[in-house]
């Protein structure tokens, strides 16, 4: 029977695309993982592998090999969770990609009581505002805000992400606060990248009706830490998630406008692949999440 960490390790590599993002991967060196895989094609006569100096590729024996590779695991997993159904026994290893600022305010706070509380469990967190490739990458469970293309990941819903206008104290002393959105047109704005468009800052009645403002500003930036910090220098009014600034506005820092209308509410979702089983520590760690935003 193969050595379950050689398996681990080949289907690391053929996820991550190069031996070297399967040892990152693993916390190993890349040495350790071509002798695993080495292991393997030796235990069954066949070559899994191609590598070349530039490039690997499954063969297609590696191909099928790695099919059953992953049903092994699951299998495991599956006993695992039926001779510990109880979730305080989670354990195992779990890889998570979530956006920055949510990640950075909301989550990390999240993992840290999840740590203390299950020391046999192991998640790495990864922060990118990018929407990886769950599978391609080998990740188990992705956090991402606003609304899902249609895909065979399978999501759920844990929170919703809210967004606020704010300034400087400085800034208010020298341009006019926004009584209405209409008056953004006459001020400066620190324009989000991350909101598509740029330029059109959406906004509710307390109808409910939505509506956009045309905004500008010369000043462009994706990300939020950047966007926050150019609003404390007094740059212009900024347009992002509430929870990137909520502890300036409530330090003084920054000071909310327009808040009497109604800004972009997006929902946050958790997404992993579709397969036959599902960790029972990945439900867990996407009730825990949820408990987070919710609080």
């Amino acid at each position: 029977m193969p050595d379950l960490l050689n398996l681990q390790t080949l289907i690391a590599a053929a996820t991550s695309g190069s031996f070297a993002g399967a040892a990152k991967r693993l916390g190993i060196s890349p040495a350790m993982v071509g002798r695993r895989i080495q292991a393997l094609e030796q235990e069954y006569g066949v070559k899994l592998i191609e590598r070349t100096t530039r490039t690997q590729r499954l063969t297609e024996v590696g191909s099928r090999f790695l099919v059953k590779a992953n049903r092994i695991i699951d299998e495991l997993e599956e006993l695992n969770d039926i001779s510990r159904p109880d979730a305080e026994a989670m354990s195992g290893r779990l890889r998570l990609s979530a956006p920055t600022t949510l990640g950075i305010k909301r989550l990390a706070p999240v993992m840290a009581e999840l740590a203390e509380r299950h020391h046999a469990l192991s998640v790495e967190l990864n922060l990118s505002d990018r929407n990886v490739d769950l599978v391609a990458e080998g990740y188990d469970l992705a956090i991402r805000i606003g609304e899902l293309k249609p895909s065979s990941l399978i999501a759920r819903r844990v929170g919703s992400y809210h967004f606020v206008c704010c300034a400087s104290p400085a800034y208010l002393d020298r341009f006019a606060g926004p009584e209405r959105p209409e008056d953004l047109r006459l001020g400066r704005c620190i324009l989000n990248l991350n909101l598509v468009p740029r330029d059109e800052w959406p906004f509710e009645t307390e109808g409910r009706e939505s509506f956009t403002v045309g905004v500008r500003g010369n000043i462009e930036i994706d990300n939020g830490e950047a966007l926050r910090t150019a609003a404390l220098a007094g740059a212009g009014v900024i347009y992002v998630p509430v929870d990137l600034v909520a502890e300036d506005i409530a330090n003084g820092r920054l000071v909310e406008v327009l808040a009497d209308w109604r800004k972009l509410v997006l929902p946050i979702h958790a997404i992993h692949p579709s397969r036959r089983f599902v960790p029972g520590r990945i439900g867990a760690i996407i009730d825990a999440i949820a408990r987070g935003l919710r609080d």
